[in-house]
């Protein structure tokens, strides 16, 4: 049915058809097992699919999607033509413009061209060097691991033809005045780049085809051969995953069964007793303020971004140090993100999808009120995910602020850390003041009780994920004044040294 790209390689025209009578014969039950397919992913809404369709220009790939349109039930597919990047998107990492479109479950995603389209073709025109193209699939193939990790089924087809055979469509194509249109210069300049296209084309494929998401080679010569081969291997794909998903899907862990161990002292060794007195307090307030707003206006910041990252102990004064970081900004220039509970559309995408989509721009500021940290702090003491989910989720953090740093954002992240008894201290006055009462809930209390699962988590992840491009700072937040003035103090030297 499909070929491995190094047969295809070898024999650029092996010449597979399906004459017309077999085709009309297959099809209509080819199309009633995708259409079913297609309404159990939408009943069970367990897994999304994404298909990937590539090729030379020329190959068929529209012809495909219009075939796939037709077969199955258009209003639960998502197509999506990816052409250069927007403004907006060259702000941000190049996998950002992917991660927010990425079909909910349930749901079919069709990308007509993806995430191989632009390292391939910079490497082609020779724009980038092979260390640069390897950096983008490695890249890649870490965000593919990361979907299908989390369930997703991943379809990678590439659709192949001979380079005869690409210039007899051009030409066709050409001539029509229907479709004339279709070929451009760009069509033709691809088409003499032909063989460099294969070279890098096959260097993507192997260093990219896994066993959770290989590559399916299909010969693009004959409509019929191609349209029914690629709905054949959707529809096996489909009823594999609706296998695969209910015999493997992840359970809430009850409890956690076993932990990395974690060295408490980290916390242990601050010294909680650090004080600022109120008049010094002021003047270093003042001071900060005024460093961190001249520092946001400076020309070089506006081909740049900061993220600030507050995740701490209940009542540690997150809220506090935000509002004086934003006193010191233009209110045009950031937003504050809130983390909670995710929302049913949250949940029916990868973890990391609703922290992508909220990435600032250039010039910008974007301030986590706790942050994807979650996955390795309340989710796991809590047991909303598995083991594997929270073990994996280190290096998948790690790898998403490394792409933020390479995409020329200043990442500073802290961790307010408060002792047990001034938590207690700060409950009770919540508790008993009006405008205060509604910080203090029944789960707050409850978090207490799990302190030192907690505590072990916080080290954990402080321990894995405090790299040398996005270290931790750990704010001794017992006096409120002292944390504030850290804070502050911590991204002026953060953001002046990126600048």
């Amino acid at each position: 049915m499909n070929l491995s790209w190094d047969t295809m390689f070898e024999s650029a025209e092996l010449g597979n058809s399906i004459d017309k009578a077999t085709f009309q014969a297959e099809v209509p039950a080819l199309r009633q097992d995708l259409l079913n397919a297609q309404f159990d992913l939408a009943q069970s809404a367990r897994f999304q699919v994404i298909i990937l369709l590539s090729g030379a220009d020329g190959s068929g790939k529209r012809e495909v999607v219009h075939t796939l349109m037709e077969w199955m039930d258009p209003r639960h597919i998502q197509t999506r033509a990816m052409g250069s990047p927007s403004e907006e998107e060259r702000q941000r990492p190049e996998m950002w413009r992917f991660w927010r479109i990425l079909p909910p479950r349930g749901k079919i995603g069709i990308f007509f061209h993806s995430w191989y389209s632009a390292p391939v073709l910079k490497r082609v025109l020779g724009q980038t060097t092979d260390a640069d193209l390897d950096q983008s699939l490695d890249d890649i193939a870490r965000f593919e691991k990361r979907l299908t990790a989390e369930g997703a089924l991943l379809l990678k087809i590439r659709l192949h033809i001979s380079k005869k055979k690409q210039e007899e469509r051009l030409r066709k194509l050409e001539k029509n005045l229907k479709t004339r249109w279709r070929v451009t210069k760009d069509e033709w300049k691809h088409f003499e780049l032909y063989d460099d296209f294969t070279i890098y084309t096959q260097r993507a494929i192997r260093r990219t085809s896994t066993p959770e998401a290989p590559w399916i080679i299909v010969e693009g010569t004959d409509e019929r051969y191609r349209s029914l081969t690629i709905g054949k291997v959707i529809l096996e794909r489909l009823r594999a995953g609706q296998l695969t998903d209910q015999a493997m899907r992840p359970t809430r862990a009850a409890a956690i069964s076993k932990n990395p161990s974690a060295d408490q002292h980290l916390l242990h060794a601050l010294d909680m007793s650090q004080h600022i007195p109120k008049p010094i307090y002021i003047q270093h307030l003042e001071k900060c303020q005024g460093q961190l707003n001249l520092l946001t206006r400076r020309r070089e910041f506006r081909n740049r971004s900061a993220i600030a990252l507050f995740e701490g102990w209940d009542a540690a004064g997150k809220g506090g140090c935000i509002r004086r970081v934003i006193w010191s900004l233009d209110p045009r220039q950031y937003q504050i993100i809130p983390i909670a509970a995710p929302t049913d559309e949250e949940r029916a995408q990868p973890y990391l999808w609703r922290f992508w989509r909220n990435i600032p721009g250039h010039g910008q500021v974007t301030i986590f009120d706790r942050s994807w940290y979650g996955r390795v702090l309340v989710e796991r003491v809590e047991g909303f995910c598995s083991e594997d989910d929270w073990m994996r989720a280190y290096g998948e953090i790690n790898d998403f602020e490394d792409q933020l740093v390479r995409n020329d954002t200043i990442l500073v992240k802290f961790w307010l850390h408060i002792s047990k008894d001034e938590q207690l201290v700060r409950f009770r006055e919540r508790a008993k003041t009006g405008f205060k009462s509604f910080k203090i809930t029944e789960q707050d209390w409850r978090n207490r009780n799990k302190w030192d699962a907690y505590e072990r988590a916080v080290c954990n992840m402080v321990d894995r994920t405090s790299t040398e491009i996005a270290p931790w700072t750990l704010v001794e937040a017992n006096d409120k004044s002292f944390a504030r003035v850290k804070v502050l103090k911590t991204l002026c030297e953060r953001i002046g040294e990126a600048l």
